[in-house]
């Protein structure tokens, strides 16, 4: 049962409390004859995404602090453990902390960021849809270890494997039902038993390419959750965390440790979590949050590693119950020593990258962002950078594969580009999945169906130059069942090159393979036909860049609504 306590705010026992864990001593001694109850500290964090330098710009700050890196922060880690009892210190994770990396951890397959996290202590994590980028049998490795099956050892030395363990609960071999990795781990401290639970997002097969989890089924996260709470507490745990990749976000105007206005789907689950279940380390929406939910601490610590969740527990040493729990979000500051080992590790993998990263690809004339404009009230409208790689997409397959328009999907878009110089680093940033480009046949009826399916699935594909429609904000919105149905795409108002869209003609379409496979909930995609597969998506990039620099941002001129087009 837990009673959290929260913003560091012990909360005492209730007659709730009471209830459940039997009578409170009356007199001094006997109070003085109950065990004092165990204290154990959760240091928590999510969304690493292989970010091991500190990251640049906005992703590079926190609550007005410059923050990140994971030299700074180890060095946070074992102050925290420092602070606390150390024995009594517990490292997690809920997930992403590989996947979407910058050029340093993704060019050796994410191997020195697991090094790393290894190296500053990590115990537990539980498993992001960003781990199955590569499939399972990739992420069995990074657990495991063992040398890449087609680069081998790039850096000349033997890859180890993790030294922590991944947790995965509702991801299941869809051959024999059973769990891909250990459903959850038991710790012991001071005698008593703390259970984990790893979960990732159920919805992973909608964000992750097919080939990722090719195999695999994912199975409902409070479902899964209560299932296994149970098993744990058959076996004598009482102390129950579950690591958590799916998350919420607060109302606009809350802090770091704030829960203003909580929505997304952690409000759900954690409603539908049972009493047993202590605190919830949550993650995947990049926020950072500090709540109670359902009687449970729930937690986030926002993205590449700018935060840790210090979390403090007292645990009832004779029955195993969390008698309190309380949590801060900790600001990992760079006005603290660099941890020396993390700095060797960077240092080891930088003079083994060489000059790739640096070498110069292309040049802008101003910063290009990746920021939306705002459509129908929500920041879901073009965005600079995703209309300039939608013609870069474009440029690859125009002549090759004969295509007329490309589309771009916002998440594949991970930072923007500076004033100046574009070195090859920046570029791979930027675009980091290496998603290959498709190249396929819709039918003008079919491409209207993909269009409005943005509405259903709320994000807007970011088009080539080539692209012209007019969307109407009193449209219909289709059922999910069937995007075709929707009205938000003004009919008759969809070009290609100046030429207006014939519903009955076909039209080659230029996508990457993640979004070919129907990714983001882009069903109408996959009836495409004659397929090609081409470049790289990050080469076809880079080749524009080099061919049309000085680049600038396009103008956000391809999609306008009817108040625009004087409709």
């Amino acid at each position: 049962m837990s009673i959290p306590g929260m913003r560091r705010a012990a909360v005492g026992l209730t007659a709730l409390a009471v209830a459940a864990f039997g009578a409170v001593a009356s007199t001094p001694d006997q109070a003085d004859a109950r065990p004092r109850p165990v204290d154990v500290t959760l240091l928590a964090l999510n969304d690493f995404h292989g970010n091991l330098e500190p990251p640049s710009g906005s992703s590079g700050t926190i609550a007005g602090q410059t923050a990140g890196g994971v030299e700074y922060l180890a060095t946070h880690l074992a102050e925290l453990r420092e602070a606390a009892k150390k024995k009594n210190t517990i490292t997690v994770a809920a997930g992403d902390l590989i996947g979407a990396s910058p050029l340093l951890s993704a060019a050796f397959h994410d191997e020195p960021t697991i090094e790393a996290l290894s190296m500053a202590g990590l115990d537990y994590a539980s498993v992001g849809n960003h781990e199955f980028d590569e499939g399972a049998k990739e992420l069995l490795r990074i657990q495991n270890g063992g040398c890449h099956p087609v680069d081998g050892c790039a850096d000349g030395t033997p890859y180890r494997g993790a030294g922590f363990q991944y947790l995965s609960a509702n991801a299941f071999k869809t051959a024999t039902n059973r769990p891909l990795l250990p459903p959850y781990a038991i710790h012991k401290v001071d005698g008593v038993k703390v259970g984990f639970i790893g979960m990732t997002l159920e919805g992973t097969p909608q964000i992750v390419s097919q080939e990722g989890v090719a195999g695999l089924s994912f199975t409902d996260e409070a479902e899964t959750a209560n299932k296994y709470a149970r098993e744990l507490r058959r076996k004598g745990v009482e102390a129950i965390v579950v690591l958590l990749h799916e998350g919420g976000t607060q109302a606009a105007g809350g802090g770091i440790n704030d829960c203003v206005g909580m929505t997304g789907p952690i409000v759900d689950i954690a409603n539908r979590m049972d009493p047993s279940i202590d605190v919830v380390v949550s993650g995947h929406t990049h926020q950072a949050y500090n709540c109670e939910i359902n009687g449970k601490l729930v937690t986030s610590a926002s993205s590449f590693g700018r935060l840790v969740t210090d979390i403090d527990l007292q645990i009832d040493k004779r029955t195993g119950d969390v008698l309190t729990a309380k949590a801060e979000n900790v600001v990992v500051s760079r006005d603290v020593a660099k941890d020396a080992a993390q700095t060797a590790l960077i240092e080891r993998y930088k003079t083994v990258l060489g000059p790739v990263a640096d070498r110069q690809v292309g040049e802008t004339t101003a910063a290009i962002t990746r920021t939306q404009e705002t459509l129908f009230g929500t920041t879901m409208g073009e965005s600079p950078l995703g209309n300039l790689i939608a013609d870069a997409q474009l440029a690859a397959t125009d002549t090759e594969q004969n295509a007329v328009a490309a589309f771009m999907n916002p998440g594949g878009v991970r930072a923007d580009l500076d004033a100046g110089t574009v070195t090859y680093e920046e570029a791979f940033t930027v675009q980091p999945f290496a998603n290959n480009l498709v190249t396929l046949d819709l039918t003008g009826a079919q491409l209207y169906c993909v269009l409005e399916q943005q509405f259903v699935v709320n994000r807007v594909l970011y088009p080539s130059s080539t692209v012209r429609y007019v969307v109407d904000p009193n449209g219909t919105t289709a059922p999910t069942s069937d995007p075709c149905a929707g009205t938000r795409v003004v009919r008759g108002s969809l070009a290609l090159g100046g030429v207006t869209v014939d519903p009955a003609a076909t039209y080659r379409v230029t996508v990457n393979n993640f979004l070919a496979g129907g990714g983001d909930g882009f069903s109408a995609l996959t009836a495409g036909t004659n397929q090609v597969t081409g470049l790289i998506d990050l080469d076809a990039f880079v080749a524009y860049l080099t061919a049309e620099s000085p680049v600038s941002g396009p103008a956000l001129d391809r999609i306008r609504t009817t108040a625009e087009a004087g409709a």
